[in-house]
């Protein structure tokens, strides 16, 4: 199948320049200067949310490699063509990502003469295209005969033909009728519509291609003009018209350019850039911040951002409920000498929005007073006030002005609207990731013990590092005082991640310490707490069972259910209690047991290592399971390490750190060393063993029994 528009046919010149690691077009390609390999570069991007970006940092490579060696058909290249081809590529790229998450090939071609007929092959083409199965396919644009009075390929001239494919033939192309902007959709084919001389979509067995031509303006500057992107009246109201394609309302007829004037693309790829800024913030003043300096100066001479602190912002549609003020986050001003006299005179009075209080809609952007600032120069001039608003909620608002203008025209208006949509998105995540990070500290406080007891003649150091990212924890340890001269330890590993870990952890450690303050052994802990996990996993397991009888035969449980229920209850788990010898004698004795956990370590006077308890059965598997402690000497001077799986599992390549007695290894280069200083030396070699940080939450913990006459 295939769908074109305008001329589809162009020589198609194949050969791939040399290009870096990265992918990247790099240094001189074999082959003459002016040879098709000097004039087509391509790159494979993944289907990644990065895509985007790097496609549009290919582009520009390839325009300023094509502007720095000048082939044939090079000297009509300007920053607008370059801008325009950008805008499209990114377009392109970010709808092959969203909606085909396959691996995407671009390539960019410089067509120096479009009469210049004999097909790819005229050109010593050196390398064909191939798909994602390395299947040779020819260029997407090469069968349709040209049209009557046109040059060999149609085209007007010299061009630049970029394509954009990906490995999914089977999704549909939004036809021009069906792709009306929306908050959150795309405009790809309908910008291309807009801008490109000549475009096209082909389909094939296992790849789609959309493929678009843009001409190259003379040597001599005949090509269309190449205004600047300022905020000259006459430029806004001829050049502008960009915000149309943006705007969530449907596109108004096209209206006559005068003097040949096109679109403004520049104003399209400011948001595409602006898009991508904006969301790699996790803060929401950070966001503020980065709007203020997107607009100023390109739009405006000052901005500020005011913003609620609530977590949800103002509630109902741009409703404030009462005592509810916005705070001042960010303000920038052309001249950074005026941004504290633009604060001051701002914080005096913070934006009140003509509607607030009122139901229905949020405010739009309104007119704005001009502020006055102590010491300023110059005249007044616009101002505007526009709301931000995200999923229903006002989360603040946006001042801006700009100097000697009665007012913004309405294209800027639009294009400010549309901006100031993408930044409430951005405020909006950060808000949800700072709520979610603070939910995970809490959590990890009220999980973890608050402090760990001191036990007479025995000195103790922890580790405890969740993984990079973990919402919350599912490795923990304890030390606390049981009574009766007992001191009780604890290290356990909740088998899964996430809420559901945290739920088990949440558990475990209350239960230990009721058992162990109630009197009961080290067995007799385990067993109890063996079997309250297991009838949890069987509770689940009986959730999972009723939700989906409920539903009917043959329907599946609601999925959170059924993750809930399939999410592993398991705990491996270390744990003891340590009786210190009376009269300051030193040592301890020490009664343990290892339920499905690494197994502890003690490294002696000596410097030797031994293993001081059985392994036995992880808890919550067997409901009838039942568990055995044994006891040892901890003598003055020797050591006790726990560790969880965190340390033995750490990986660097295909080894783990405990592969021929790691862990042993290490713990008996630290003979010598004090608790603390050798939990410090067991976390640096666990770090250092692997060239990246830790997958898994990290945690040890080290009880030395101190020599005679220490407490």
């Amino acid at each position: 199948m295939r769908t074109t528009t305008s001329s589809p046919r162009d020589d198609d010149v194949t050969a791939a320049r040399t290009t870096r690691a990265d992918g990247f077009p790099g240094g001189p390609a074999a082959g003459p200067a002016d040879g098709p390999a000097a004039r087509s570069r391509r790159v494979s991007l993944p289907g990644d949310p990065q895509a985007a970006a790097a496609a549009r940092r290919f582009v520009r490579a390839t325009f300023a490699d094509w502007a720095d060696r000048r082939p044939a058909g090079a000297e009509g290249l300007t920053d607008r063509l370059v801008e325009e081809a950008v805008l499209l590529v990114s377009e392109l790229v970010t709808n092959a990502v969203v909606h085909a998450g396959t691996t995407v090939e671009l390539r960019c071609r410089l067509d120096p003469e479009a009469g210049r007929g004999g097909g790819a092959e005229s050109y010593g083409d050196a390398e064909p295209r191939r798909g994602r199965d390395r299947e040779s396919y020819e260029a997407p644009h090469r069968e349709a005969a040209p049209a009557p009075g046109a040059d060999a390929d149609g085209a007007s001239g010299p061009g630049i033909v970029i394509e954009v494919s990906d490995h999914h033939p089977t999704q549909p192309v939004r036809a021009r009728a069906e792709s009306a902007a929306s908050e959150n959709g795309g405009h790809g084919l309908q910008l291309i519509s807009a801008v490109a001389e000549s475009w096209g979509v082909t389909y094939r067995r296992a790849m789609k291609t959309v493929w678009f031509r843009l001409p190259v303006g003379a040597a001599g500057g005949a090509g269309w003009p190449e205004p600047e992107f300022t905020l000259d009246n006459q430029l806004l109201q001829r050049e502008l018209r960009t915000a149309e394609l943006l705007a969530p309302a449907p596109r108004r007829a096209a209206r006559p350019e005068s003097g040949g004037g096109r679109v403004d693309n520049g104003a399209l790829s400011f948001l595409a850039e602006a898009s991508d800024l904006l969301s790699g913030q996790l803060d929401a003043d950070q966001v503020a911040a980065l709007a203020a300096q997107l607009i100023v100066p390109r739009l405006a001479e000052w901005c500020a951002v005011w913003l609620y602190d609530g977590d949800g912002g103002a509630p109902g549609r741009g409703i404030a409920a009462a005592g509810d003020e916005q705070r001042l986050a960010g303000v920038w001003h052309t001249s950074e000498s005026r941004i504290d006299a633009l604060r001051t005179a701002l914080e005096k009075q913070p934006p009140e929005l003509p509607g607030e209080g009122a139901s229905g809609s949020a405010p739009g952007i309104v007119p704005w007073p001009w502020p006055y600032e102590p010491g300023g120069h110059g005249p007044g001039g616009a101002a505007l006030a526009c709301p931000l608003v995200a999923g229903g909620r006002r989360l603040g608002t946006l001042l801006l002005g700009r100097g000697g203008l009665p007012h913004f025209p309405d294209e800027v208006v639009a294009l400010i609207a549309d901006l100031c949509r993408r930044a409430a998105r951005a405020v909006a995540t950060a808000r949800a990731y700072s709520r979610q990070e603070r939910i995970s500290q809490v959590l990890q406080r009220r999980l973890l013990p608050r402090g760990r007891a001191r036990v007479p003649g025995v000195e103790s150091a922890v580790v405890y590092e969740p993984r990079e990212g973990a919402w919350a924890g599912g490795d923990f340890w304890d030390l606390f005082d049981a009574g009766d001269g007992r001191w009780c330890f604890a290290l356990g590993d909740v088998c899964g991640s996430g809420p559901e870990a945290a739920a088990v952890t949440g558990l475990a450690r209350p239960v230990l310490r009721l058992l162990a303050r109630d009197g009961f052994g080290v067995a007799a802990v385990l067993d109890r707490l063996n079997k309250t996990m297991a009838r949890e996993a069987a509770d689940s397991v009986a959730a999972v069972a009723a939700a989906v009888a409920a539903a009917g035969a043959g329907a599946e449980a609601p999925v959170e259910i059924r993750e809930e229920g399939e999410q592993a209850r398991f705990l491996s788990l270390l744990y003891g209690e340590i009786v210190p010898y009376p009269g300051g004698s030193g040592g301890a004795r020490c009664t343990l047991a290892s339920a499905g956990h690494p197994l502890p370590l003690v490294l002696g006077m000596d410097g030797a290592v031994r293993i001081v308890a059985a392994p036995q059965m992880l808890l919550g598997v067997v409901e009838d399971a039942s568990y055995v402690s044994e006891s040892f000497d901890l003598c003055p001077g020797e050591t006790l390490l726990c560790v969880t799986d965190g340390v033995t599992e750490r990986r660097s390549g295909r080894r783990l750190f405990d592969d021929e007695d790691g862990l042993a290894t290490a713990f008996a280069a630290g003979a010598g060393l004090g608790a603390t200083a050798l939990a410090d030396h067991i976390r640096s070699t666990v770090h250092a063993f692997g060239p990246t940080p830790p997958d898994d939450d990290l945690a040890l913990l080290v009880l030395q029994a101190s020599p005679p006459g220490v407490s």
